[in-house]
């Protein structure tokens, strides 16, 4: 009997014009550990960082408005945001700002309880920190 076939992981690929830059921003900064790492011909190099547990979070555009006003106070979201649990939303935000990336919005509780606050990011991505504060 054939069975349906079930997703195992999710992992997001970023192109990132400065790789540097960014694995320093992701890994050192966020504190993402390392999966694997590998240079290939020509100067390829690829890194896959770990992030605990992935989920694929699809909202539609009045959803998106709402995130936007609740978190930043105004649009602002890309089509796609990737949104990082850490444990301290504050100390994880000072440290991204001090690793290079650009505040959009102060971390703010939402109606949800999470404490959450915008960023631009290396590699082109806008990133939520989030801390859930119900445990």
């Amino acid at each position: 009997m054939n069975h349906k076939p079930t997703v195992k992981q999710l992992r997001l690929v970023v192109e990132a014009e400065d790789f540097d830059e960014a694995v320093a921003f992701y890994r050192d900064v966020l504190g993402m550990s390392e999966e694997f790492y590998v240079e290939s011909e020509g100067n390829a190099l690829v890194m896959a960082l770990q992030a605990g547990r992935a989920t694929l979070e699809i909202v539609n555009p009045a959803q998106r408005r709402l995130i936007d006003q609740l978190e930043v106070g105004r649009e602002v979201s890309r089509d796609i945001r990737v949104a990082f649990e850490v444990t301290d939303t504050e100390t994880a935000t000072a440290y991204a700002v001090e690793g290079g990336a650009e505040l959009i919005a102060t971390p703010t509780e939402t109606p949800w309880r999470s404490l959450n606050s915008r960023l631009e990011a290396p590699a082109g991505l806008q990133i939520t920190l989030f801390e859930e504060l119900d445990g």
